[in-house]
């Protein structure tokens, strides 16, 4: 997929799935609802094959699959893309990343309109802003910096805004009417007894929030 056409995906739910027992349940789950953003975040250290396998899902469903962290790594496998955030090799020189992967899908995170407006968006694809609630799934995360957070940084770039942390179903009308074109969730899906349920209804929530 080349790069205008996959920019093109960058609106809706975007499920974060852990490398763990019941990824592929996940992966599948959120696919099966309609989502076509999936990220593989594998915290412990990237399994190739797992990450190769988890592309091939997501392009059999005509969605996007993006790693995360490792944009080399995700080169490797043939995913659409990479989610790097602070620390991770490229995440203070996308421009470099770009050069050698022109077709990537990059993705930021940030959480501050300062931070928003210094990066290139000729480089970068989307920001990643939160947490936008407190949330377990990220310890590393900081304070939550709540709707007007958001929507301040929302206001700093044109770049699409994915919100993340804490984003449950209820949440997500108020999410999107802070300027938000993506809503990522980890433990809405990760977390419940039936994942296919759960990722209906986050689905549902956000068209019903149009």
């Amino acid at each position: 997929m080349n790069r205008a056409d996959a920019r093109a995906l960058l609106r809706g739910p975007y499920a974060i799935v852990n490398d763990a027992p019941n990824a592929e349940r996940i992966v599948d789950a959120a696919l099966t609802a309609g989502i076509r953003i999936v990220q593989f975040r594998a915290k412990h250290g990237i399994d190739p094959l797992r990450l190769r396998a988890f592309c091939e899902r997501a392009h059999a469903r005509g969605a996007l699959a993006i790693g995360n962290d490792d944009w080399r790594a995700a080169r490797a496998a043939g995913c659409d893309g990479v989610h790097l955030g602070p620390g991770d090799e490229g995440f203070e020189e996308p421009t470099r990343v770009r050069a050698i992967w022109p077709e990537a899908i990059l993705g930021l995170s940030i959480g501050l309109p300062d931070e928003a407006r210094a990066v290139d968006a000729r480089a970068v694809d989307y920001l990643g802003v939160g947490a936008v609630f407190a949330t377990a799934s990220k310890p590393d995360a900081g304070d939550p910096i709540g709707l007007d957070g958001l929507r301040a940084v929302a206001r700093a770039t044109a770049l699409p805004i994915c919100a993340i942390g804490g984003i449950t179903p209820d949440r997500l009308a108020r999410v999107r009417a802070s300027g938000a074109v993506m809503a990522a969730t980890i433990a809405a899906l990760a977390e419940a007894a039936d994942p296919a349920d759960a990722a209906r209804r986050y689905v549902a929530a956000w068209e019903a929030a149009a």
